[in-house]
């Protein structure tokens, strides 16, 4: 069995000797898979000009989306019958060898292609570090390193786009890519040490190769939904069956009972998807629906994500420092109860026209919830897996992530196109899709608790 560490030398500290380099890597190469996945917005679209290939501008970004899902899949199962160090050096290899195709590419659907490779290694290096911070991390560190890397995440949104403005401008869009991959390098060095001191894994049973025949399933009707979720009349409607065969093909890669929120780990995991697709639906609108109807600039508009970012990370770290008093369960109702009040809050501002600064703090109010919730979903997740199957709960989380956000986007999408065909607000009924799941993140957070 895999040994968890502990400081005995009293209270640890995520930097303390003992973890910083790890936890300095872990949080860098989390900041990396961000930045890939969030700062390349801004620089896609000359992207796309100097390749030649507008008609590929939403396949780019669908695309690694959705090979992450089999990324995740296969490292989690690999973790759990091998241990995390191979996958985890796999991961790197693929993601840094994306990093370098997309950098390269000499035409759009290269890129494409290794926006796929990317993806995969991004996924399941996701996977791996969540399994690592059950290996290397005592259970009192957990909200604090899971808190790290929210705030790994947040930070691409608020410096990101405008990192890669700067070095498309100055050294070119295909450094935005590639001088990445230094960075992910010099992170890889900074975790070898303590993956050298884990001890060997117990071997358990391989992973049935089912599950990657349904992550692929999944994957493609992911990105079905992606790519249909923006189009109009009957094509736009055809992701609701693409979204139910995501969800059948979701079933195997999850915990039994996550579809109904079973109470436990199902819940904590219905929780997570469901947060995940309540907010982000919040944020496809948040800056279109302020330029559009409020009439402000871009740049303007954009400061509403900034709030955001800050009140994320702001109640990632009070959730850190109330991890010995606010539960798993507590932490994920209160945000659940502040992303759907957020989201309830933008719908109506959307319909009322308050000032423009009533939507963006209703907006900040639901940062808040998933900076509150949204660490505590691997917290718990983490709480409730054992060596055995610590790397198919950490996949499982990451896949109802990925597509609890995907398919709830996708679903906007057909609701803004219905109720602008018939003449109604479709910003405000694009939204109303973002409230239900907020509000069902609130029914399966109340379930997220143990048996009993």
């Amino acid at each position: 069995m895999a040994t968890t560490r502990t400081n005995v030398e009293g209270e640890p500290r995520l930097l303390s000797r003992q973890y910083a380099a790890t936890t300095v890597g872990m949080f860098a190469l989390c900041a990396f898979v961000a930045f890939e996945a969030t700062a390349v917005t801004t620089v896609m679209p000359t992207v796309a000009a100097a390749l030649h290939g507008f008609q590929l501008f939403s396949l780019a970004f669908a695309a690694p989306l959705a090979s992450g899902v089999v990324g995740m899949v296969a490292a989690g199962g690999w973790s759990d019958s091998r241990g995390p160090v191979v996958p985890l050096a796999l991961a790197l290899v693929l993601f840094a060898s994306g990093l370098v195709g997309c950098g390269l590419a000499p035409t759009m659907p290269a890129l494409v292609a290794a926006r796929v490779v990317q993806g995969l290694g991004g996924g399941a290096l996701t996977v791996c570090l969540y399994v690592l911070v059950g290996q290397l991390y005592p259970p009192g560190l957990r909200p604090a390193i899971f808190s790290s890397f929210a705030a790994a995440w947040v930070l691409p949104t608020l410096f990101g786009p405008a990192v890669a403005a700067y070095v498309a401008q100055i050294a070119g869009w295909r450094w935005v890519f590639l001088g990445v991959v230094v960075l992910v390098a010099l992170a890889a060095v900074l975790i070898t040490p303590s993956l050298r001191g884990l001890d060997a894994p117990a071997y358990g049973a391989p992973a049935p190769r089912s599950r990657l025949g349904w992550a692929a399933v999944s994957a493609a009707a992911v990105l079905a939904v992606q790519l249909l979720g923006s189009k109009r009349a009957g094509l736009a409607l055809l992701t609701v069956p693409a979204a139910v065969v995501a969800l059948v093909a979701l079933r195997p890669l999850v915990p039994p009972g996550t579809l109904t929120a079973r109470r436990g780990l199902p819940a904590v995991i219905a929780t997570r998807a469901l947060l995940s697709g309540g907010f982000f639906c919040g944020e496809t609108y948040i800056i279109f629906v302020l330029e559009r109807r409020w009439g402000l600039a871009a740049g303007v508009a954009g400061l509403a994500l900034t709030g955001v970012g800050l009140s994320w990370s702001a109640a990632s770290w009070a959730q850190a420092r109330l991890s010995r008093t606010l539960s798993d369960t507590g932490a994920m109702r209160g945000g659940a109860v502040l992303v759907a009040v957020g989201l309830l809050g933008l719908t109506a501002s959307v319909r009322e026209h308050p000032p423009a600064v009533v939507a963006a703090a209703a907006y900040v109010v639901a940062g808040a919830g998933m900076g509150l919730a949204y660490p505590r979903t691997s917290v718990a997740m983490l709480g409730a897996s054992g060596d055995a199957n610590r790397g198919f709960n950490s996949a499982a989380l990451s896949i109802a992530d990925s597509l609890g956000g995907a398919t709830t986007i996708a679903a906007s999408g057909v609701a803004f196109a219905i109720a602008g065909r018939a003449g109604g607000d479709a910003f405000a009924a694009a939204l109303a899709v973002g409230c239900c799941a907020g509000g069902l993140a609130l029914v399966t957070a109340v379930r997220s608790g143990p048996h009993g």
